[in-house]
């Protein structure tokens, strides 16, 4: 969206607010160049009411904007009725995830999704096992797996200090962050914990949709919360390994995480479980281990600890930082962008030969 802000309008459309006051719209510009859009809805409405509602405040904002020539990019199915007010010159469904294999996932979302694929003229999947899910549901679908800010992670080997609240933690640290959900895999953590009491599991992110309690506990489990996107080079400069320690469950069948470049970016070893967006590519180039089951991953662990700092280490990280040279959020943004001026292109086309 940043990158999209350098060239063109754009209007992020948060989730609602639910209060006591008169429906509106809060709008505000982000030093990103972005419009941040948030609707404040009155309480007590069904998900439908307030679904027409904020569909009525979008179709007055674009008046009052004056967009006539606006491009629609929608994440999620269900929020699909707050745009029937809408006329976009294209409609772009970015499919991040198989959001229906999510833990209590609504089931009028598979249909919701039916209508967006017959609407988008562009569908984006946030990976490639996703593209091979969904490439026969539409005529124009285009894989986008995870792109990396390095220079952002890159500050992790510049000698930044150590947070406060991992500073004390013994050595050697192994690292995770992201949300602690279903994916997460409890058990392989835990037991990698009683195995390894001298290896530090560091954990950040919030705990959703399960309960806290089926958490692991132990002296060298340690869940320092949430972070901030500018805080997480600091921690990683300071862990000795990253890790993606994802179940192997419908829910993980289809992601493609953001993190693995992330980690790598900041120099990090990184050990992951069998996911298949990870396998490909960064396992198949010999850049992150793939390890499944608690025996293998403790010995990918184990290695991964014992190559830093020796000449296969060095020459792993020097591979690494080769592919992530060829990765940016501004050559993604450059080829979505294409992608959709040439479906505008066609739908003129297709509106001049009607």
């Amino acid at each position: 969206m940043t990158r999209a802000a350098q060239t063109r309008r754009v209007y992020y459309i948060e989730e609602p607010i639910f209060t006591s006051e008169a429906d509106r719209l809060e709008v505000r510009q982000d030093a990103s160049g972005v419009v941040v859009v948030t609707p404040h809805l009155a309480a007590g409405r069904s998900l439908a009411e307030s679904q027409a509602c904020t569909a009525r405040l979008l179709a007055e904002l674009v008046r009052r904007e004056g967009l006539k020539d606006y491009d629609l990019w929608v994440y999620t199915p269900m929020e699909l009725p707050i745009t029937a007010g809408l006329t976009p010159r294209v409609t772009v469904y970015d499919c991040m995830d198989e959001l229906a294999n999510f833990k209590g996932a609504p089931p009028e979302l598979r249909r919701r999704e039916d209508i967006l694929f017959r609407r988008a003229d562009l569908v984006f999947t946030g990976g490639y096992r996703l593209y091979e899910a969904k490439r026969e549901r539409h005529p124009s679908v285009h894989p986008f797996p995870s792109s990396v800010d390095v220079a952002h992670f890159a500050q992790a080997r510049t000698g930044l200090a150590d947070p406060a609240d991992q500073r004390d933690l013994p050595r050697p640290r192994l690292g995770f962050y992201g949300v602690l959900d279903e994916r997460f895999d409890i058990e392989l953590v835990g037991e990698l914990a009683r195995r390894r009491p001298e290896w530090q599991f560091v954990l950040l992110g919030p705990v959703v949709k399960i309960d806290p309690a089926s958490l692991p506990q132990g002296e060298n489990l340690h869940y320092l919360g949430m972070k901030r996107y500018a805080e997480l080079p600091s921690y990683l400069a300071h862990w000795d390994v990253a890790l993606l320690p994802f179940a192997r469950n419908e829910a993980t069948e289809f992601i493609s995480p953001t993190k693995t470049p992330e980690y790598l970016a900041a120099g990090v070893p990184v050990v992951s479980t069998g996911i298949r967006d990870v396998i490909r590519p960064y396992g198949e180039r010999d850049l992150v281990r793939i390890a499944d089951g608690v025996d293998a991953f403790e010995a990918a662990c184990a290695a991964a600890l014992a190559e830093r700092g020796t000449p296969s280490g060095e020459a792993r990280r020097e591979r690494a930082d080769r592919y992530l040279a060829t990765l940016s959020w501004d050559r993604t943004w450059a080829d979505m962008s294409a992608l959709i001026e040439q479906a505008a292109e066609r739908t003129v086309a297709g509106v001049a030969d009607d």
